[in-house]
Order: C-alpha cells, then structure tokens, then sequence
C-alpha cells in the first residue's frame, strides 16, 4: 500500500523556544485560520504555493528574463518602472509545475512546501535525536499540525513507537474526537487563545473561538498526562485590553490551568506576505511595549495564573 504522503514547508533544526531542549520543528502546512499577524503565511494552504524574493532576482541588473518566458500561463511580466518580475497572482494560484523555479538561476522564485513521506520524515528525526540530548525532540507546527489528519497520525505514532518526545504547536481549531485521540501520542501542547470574545476573534482570525476553548477544556478534563501551555501572542488594539486579558485568566483559572505564555508582537514574518503577493495588515505597528507585557502579566498574576514572558518558558 503506497504511503501517506505529508505536505511540509520547512523544517527546522537546533530550535531551543518550541518544548523542552534542543528540538527539530517540523511545519506542516494547511490551516483553518487565517491570523492578520501570521508570521508562516506560505503555510496557510494545503498546496504549494510560489513565492518570489524580489531582493535575489538579478532580472534589474544582468536582464536576466527567464522565469517570464517559461510561464505557461503568462502570469509574469516585467515592470517598465523597476524592471523587476511583476507576478499576476490569480493566474499563478492553481499552478502545479513551477516553472519559474526551474527556470531561476538564484532561488527568487521558490516552492514553498514539499512532499514528504512518513519514513522520510523519520530518518531526519532520527538523524536529528543525537543532538537534541536527553530532554529534546520534536515539535510539529505551521499552519494548523493537526490538518494533515492521516499523515500527522502516522507520524505520531511512529515517533511514540521510537520513544521520541512529541510537542504540537496548534490552534486548536480541530474536531474535538480527532484532537483529544492525536493527544495521545502528544506529550506536550502549545495551544493558542487569540482573543476571549468569539466576535473579535473571527474578526482578525476568519474562525470563531468556541471550538478552541471546548477542545482546552475537554483536554484538561480528560486524563491526558501531558504537559499543556497556553500561549497567547498580544496584538496592539486587539487583545491586549484589560477586560480580555481578565476574561481570559478567569477562563484557565476556572478549568483549571495555572500557566499562559504571552508573545510579544513582532514583524519577523512581513517579508512572506510579500512573497506570496499579499499585503500585510500590520506594518504600521512595532513590537509590544514592555509596559504593556508587565501590566498584562501583573493582569494574570494577580488572578494565581504563572505567566512567562516571550522564550522565557521554563522547560
């Protein structure tokens, strides 16, 4: 029976901020929410997608043209003003061939996601467990690591089989039965809160939220022995109020849970809207004020919920 093949858009290695220790981080793309802030935008859909780095194509310096005469679908033209790669991204969505990447002599125009099977994905975490030390492993994230439903239980399995320690970064966007069976073979869940009014949520997020919060507190109802962490990244004019910040403590507080990781709001993955032809909804605003992470933190404190900082997540 041919194997279950896995869509993956990177994959990471020595990361020390996604579980305890040294760890791989495998991204998985699809996703059913769609965050204005995402920072693995490439890895929204379940399909791969080009992506153009305007700053490595020579096009403007040697005349370089070659990925607008292989394109099929005449979905790239040249500007009369940069004299860079112009891409009709319409006429590109539902591309299978790529061309243009074949074509590109300098990795411009890249394939964001990669096929991959379940034994391949395991001889690089096999690889990966010698340097990962006694409390590493690996962590699945993207996108949603829970949308590949079968290659994702596959891969789960096996790594319980090979004593590998599993983290899952996930929305929690998923049906309920599938996600508390997946925990099984979870030792640790990263879980994120956007925002405590459903409204608002969809707002920024495309869902609502009442999935999520049932799938939190069915898991820390069930007899799951893992660990769970509830992350929440803070958005200027979004989230980071009082009144959701007091919503959201009372919530872990009343299931509950007495830990929450908040991140600081950061522009690190501006550049991929770009890349994917997409505009980014927040380039007007900086990180999260140091002011606001202490009142925010003081918020949960004051409530008995431990609150870490950003990487300051004691593992």
């Amino acid at each position: 029976m041919q194997e279950k093949m896995g869509l993956i858009f990177d994959i990471q290695s020595y990361s020390v901020h996604d579980g305890p220790g040294c760890r791989t981080l495998v991204f998985l793309s699809g996703c059913p929410l769609k965050c204005q802030w995402c920072a693995n935008v490439e890895g929204w859909e379940y399909r791969q997608r080009l992506m153009f780095r305007m700053t490595k194509c020579v096009h403007e310096s040697s005349g370089c043209h070659r990925c607008v005469d292989v394109c099929s679908r005449q979905a790239i033209t040249v500007s009369d003003k940069t004299k860079l790669p112009v891409i009709d991204w319409k006429k590109c969505w539902d591309c299978l061939t790529f061309d243009c990447t074949k074509a590109c002599l300098k990795e411009a125009m890249e394939v964001s996601g990669r096929w991959m099977s379940g034994t391949e994905l395991m001889c690089i975490l096999t690889r990966d467990r010698n340097y990962w030390g006694s409390n590493g492993g690996v962590t699945f994230s993207g996108g949603e690591p829970l949308f590949q439903k079968e290659f994702i239980m596959g891969i789960l399995k096996r790594c319980k089989e090979a004593y590998l320690h599993t983290v899952i970064e996930t929305t929690g966007c998923i049906e309920t039965e599938f996600f508390l069976d997946a925990m099984r073979y979870v030792d640790f869940v990263f879980i994120d809160i956007k925002h405590m009014n459903s409204i608002k949520h969809k707002e920024k997020t495309g869902v609502g939220n009442e999935l999520i919060l049932k799938n939190i507190k069915s898991l820390q109802e069930s007899d799951w022995p893992g660990r769970l962490v509830i992350r929440m990244p803070l958005i200027e004019n979004f989230n980071d109020n009082d009144e959701n910040i007091i919503a959201q403590a009372e919530f872990l507080h009343n299931i509950g849970l007495r830990e929450v990781n908040i991140l600081p709001f950061h522009r690190m993955g501006e550049s991929k809207w770009r890349q994917v032809g997409m505009d980014y909804p927040y380039k007007e605003i900086e990180g999260t004020p140091d002011k606001v992470l202490e009142r925010v933190q003081a918020l949960f404190l004051d409530r008995d919920i431990l609150c870490y900082v950003g990487s300051d997540t004691p593992f």
